[in-house]
């Protein structure tokens, strides 16, 4: 989706600045003194009276369709399954787009002086891709003390050998050489034992980091609220071209994962703080004892800095590029592990749910999660087959009328991050058949696997990493 109008080795080189000392986090008075907005809660309060109304408005139209389907079913089971169909994802999709109207946040500066920053990488066989990610850390010229150490998990390949071979080019560059295979949060742990860094950066070892995203990343931090203590990159697709699922995958990073960490961002919480690349306080990391052994490290740590009152942001302008499945099976148990995590979010973390936070309103949702999918799966993709044989109990005149609701909000949500991303130097890669696909068909996939997914970590069935 995105090209470069430079190339990796024609991006600016920017002059390092001199360090000092750690810079001062502004507090949130300080911040309203300087530039007057509407308060975050307020916000919050608008979205909410919106979306309800929406709902209301959508269940007032959907009284005929209750009506029909309650002749097959009961009227609370007609109910029930509307509310998992269109009503509720109605309302979060209304939240998601008035927020995003109301999303205007205040801009980053150039910090006096840079903090330390440790760039922690996790390799299991990437002798392909790692000397590329090196090169990207390179190219950034973060303004400060840089380590980058990159930990061998036990690889069969040359990933050892390649990244050895590059110590003398980068002296911020070492190597910690596991013997045997221990996982990446295990991994993550025996690094983080040697960051003496004061913010700690996590990298997957298939990505790209574009031009000045640690600058950006760091300035984040410190131009948010002051109990900031991880920032979330922005995630996107590197490998859009290689299949089909690629391509669907490339508008979902672009729109739907990005849309959803900025508000939740807004709201004082992105819920995840994905491996693939973060930021966080190192001694918060070393406090709480760094990444969890579980499929879902990234979200369970994510959960255990929210549990503390603490807050996760989102740099929407900090941006990597990584490698996505490329098959439907990869995809499949990449989505079942991230369902999985969620699930072992709330079993590490139940006690989440009575934090008095705005977070918490989006830890509620993904109670809802399960309850749509499964309505989804179970309900509404036999009721498209039902359709198909003339059968409107489900599928109809009224569910039809969702499809240019998605493909409104869709293009939202695209000229959103195409204004964002055109300040970046990137341009829109012209993708109609992902877009097609991602709109109108990547739900069917999505939604069982994710379904699955929940089913297998309830169940404690046996954990496999399958893919990031």
């Amino acid at each position: 989706m995105f090209e470069l109008q430079q190339s990796p080795e024609e991006q600016a080189q920017r002059p390092l600045a001199p360090v000092i000392a750690l810079p001062t986090r502004q507090s949130d008075r300080q911040r309203e003194q300087k530039r007057w907005y509407l308060p975050v809660r307020a916000k919050f309060a608008l979205a909410i009276g919106f979306s309800a109304a929406w709902m209301l408005l959508s269940a007032f139209i959907a009284q005929s369709w209750a009506d029909s389907l309650a002749a097959y079913v009961s009227a609370p089971v007609a109910w029930i399954i509307i509310g998992g169909i269109a009503l509720i994802p109605g309302f979060m999709n209304a939240f998601l787009m008035i927020s995003l109207a109301l999303d205007n946040r205040p801009g980053r500066a150039p910090l006096p002086q840079y903090p330390g920053l440790t760039i922690l990488v996790a390799a299991y066989n990437e002798e392909t891709t790692i000397v590329g990610t090196l090169e990207s850390i390179a190219l950034q010229q973060y303004p400060g003390p840089l380590e980058v150490i990159v930990v061998n998990d036990g690889s069969k390949d040359r990933t050892a050998e390649l990244v050895r071979e590059r110590l003398p080019d980068y002296p911020w560059l070492r190597l910690l050489d596991l013997q045997q295979n221990v996982g990446k949060a295990n991994a993550l742990n025996v690094a983080l034992k040697q960051v003496s860094h004061t913010l700690t950066a996590t990298v997957d070892a298939d990505s790209w980091l574009f031009e000045g995203a640690l600058t950006a990343i760091v300035e984040r931090y410190f131009h948010d609220p002051a109990n900031t203590r991880a920032v979330a990159g922005a995630v996107l697709v590197r490998n859009s071209r290689a299949s089909w699922i690629t391509r669907a995958q490339e508008w979902d990073y672009f729109q739907g994962i990005a849309s959803i960490k900025r508000v939740q961002s807004l709201y004082q919480g992105t819920m995840v703080a994905q491996g693939a690349f973060s930021l966080y306080d190192t001694a918060l990391l070393k406090k709480i004892g760094g990444w969890p052994d579980c499929v879902g490290e990234d979200i369970v740590l994510s959960w255990s800095i929210l549990k503390l009152g603490h807050r996760i942001g989102h740099c929407e302008d900090a941006l990597l590029f990584t490698n996505a499945p490329t098959t439907l099976g990869q995809f499949s148990r990449q989505r079942q592990r991230w369902s999985r995590g969620m699930i072992e979010a709330f079993k590490q973390h139940p006690d989440i749910l009575w934090k008095p936070m705005l977070p918490t309103t989006f830890v509620y949702w993904n109670l809802l999660f399960p309850f749509l999918d499964f309505i989804f799966t179970a309900v509404f993709i036999p009721g498209i087959v039902l359709a198909l044989f003339g059968h409107y109990w489900i599928v109809g005149p009224i569910t039809l009328a969702l499809i240019p609701m998605a493909m409104g909000m869709n293009f939202f949500m695209y000229r959103t991050g195409q204004k964002l991303f055109a300040e970046r130097g990137l341009k829109v890669r012209f993708n109609p058949s992902g877009f097609f696909i991602y709109t109108l068909f990547y739900s069917l996939i999505m939604q069982p696997v994710s379904l699955a997914g929940y089913v297998s970590e309830l169940l404690n069935l046996r954990k496999t990493w399958g893919t990031k």
